[in-house]
This record gives C-alpha cells, sequence and structure tokens, in this order.
C-alpha cells in the first residue's frame, strides 16, 4: 500500500505558499502555478490507485479537474468549457457512488433534477441566469447531490464525502465572488474578502482527500 506521507507533506509546502501569497501578496500570479502543480500532482499521485474501476474512474476525473483548472485558472477563459469539464468530473462521482452505493439510479437522477430546478429558479430569482451560470448551477447541483449521496457509503465514502463537502465550500466561495454584484452590498462587504482566499483554502484540501479516496469506494 502507498504511503501518502511524501504526497501530503508536498501538498503542505504548496498549500502554505500560495495562501501565504493570496494573504500578502494577492495578485502577483505567482500563485497560479504552485495551485496547478498541487492540482497535477493530485492528479500523478492518483495513478497508483488505479488497478481497479473506481481508481481508474478518480483518475479520470482528476483529469478533466486539470483540464476545468487549465480554462478557469491558468488560462482565465473560456469559462464555459472548464464549467463544462467540472460538470464531467461530478458525473464521473456519481458513477463512483452508483457503483459503491445501493440505491437506485432513477432515486438518484430525482434527486440531481430537483436540485438543479431549485437552483435554476433560484438563479432566476436573482436575475443572475444566463447559459454560463445556468451551466455553473447544473455543475454546483450534481455536487451538492454527489455529496448526498455519498452520505449513504457509511465508512468506506467517509474520506470522499469530505472532500466533496470542501469542495462544496469553494464553490460557495467562488459564487460568493461572483455574484458579488447581485447580492447584498453589507454581505459583500464582509464576506468577499474571505471568498477570495478561501476557495483554493477549500478547493486543494477537498482534491487531496478525494486522491487519498481513489479506489476505497468499491473493488
Amino acid at each position: 500500500m502507498k504511503k501518502p506521507h511524501l504526497f501530503l507533506a508536498a501538498q503542505a509546502v504548496l498549500y502554505a505558499a500560495f495562501l501565504g501569497l493570496d494573504l500578502f501578496l494577492p495578485g502577483t500570479g505567482w500563485d497560479v502555478p504552485l495551485k496547478y502543480l498541487s492540482i497535477l500532482l493530485c492528479f500523478f499521485w492518483s495513478l497508483g490507485s488505479a488497478g481497479n474501476l473506481d481508481g481508474k474512474l478518480t483518475c479520470t476525473a482528476l483529469a478533466f479537474t486539470l483540464l476545468a483548472d487549465l480554462f478557469l485558472l491558468v488560462l482565465d477563459r473560456w469559462y464555459g468549457a472548464g464549467v463544462a469539464a467540472f460538470c464531467v468530473v461530478q458525473l464521473l462521482y456519481l458513477a463512483r457512488i452508483h457503483r459503491a452505493g445501493s440505491r437506485p439510479l432513477a432515486l438518484r437522477l430525482l434527486l440531481r433534477i430537483g436540485l438543479t430546478a431549485l437552483l435554476l429558479i433560484a438563479g432566476a430569482a436573482l436575475g443572475a441566469l444566463n447559459g454560463l451560470t445556468a451551466l455553473t448551477l447544473f455543475y454546483f447541483s450534481q455536487l451538492a447531490a454527489n455529496f448526498i449521496a455519498c452520505l449513504s457509503l457509511g465508512r468506506r465514502g467517509r474520506v470522499f464525502a469530505l472532500g466533496l463537502l470542501l469542495f462544496m465550500g469553494c464553490d460557495l466561495c467562488v459564487g460568493l465572488s461572483n455574484l458579488s454584484s447581485v447580492l447584498p452590498q453589507a454581505a459583500v462587504l464582509s464576506l468577499l474578502p474571505f471568498a477570495r482566499v478561501g476557495m483554493w483554502l477549500f478547493y486543494l484540501p477537498s482534491q487531496v482527500l478525494i486522491t487519498l479516496s481513489a479506489g476505497k469506494l468499491c473493488d
């Protein structure tokens, strides 16, 4: 069995480095290569857990995560393509959870349809609904549904569930930053500084935990 100590140590160094830049030297751009390197490291580490289908699904999902971060973080353009890649990530995680669980796929899909509808209605009520926002809300509904579904897996799904929970924390910070123009100004002024740092405060730990869960949901 692989010992994750070197992986965790390397990630801790990268995490401390880019958080320090975010906090004390924001806007320099030096944090971007460190952040992307940390996700690249998750992908390469996951390759060692690709001995079963669950591990292969996780590796593939992390490959799409790399693609999403290429658009959203490194290139900082083609956001629709980046969000679409994250949609694929969540569908791959749905496959992981469905293989490991016993609930009917129809029930899982019904939950996802309901969550998507609620989020789209909320986006429309805020006057923020457009093509990119609709795609983003679909993605987030899949992430939230995956977290809820993962809770039914018991102990074997705890690491993955915590990773998904932190993933949601990251996306809530992203949403707060992107919707600052339509949210109450008092909330924006008090929460926006945290949200800008909180994105990667939550995101890297989420990806590390998901990486560590590779190959462990089922054989």
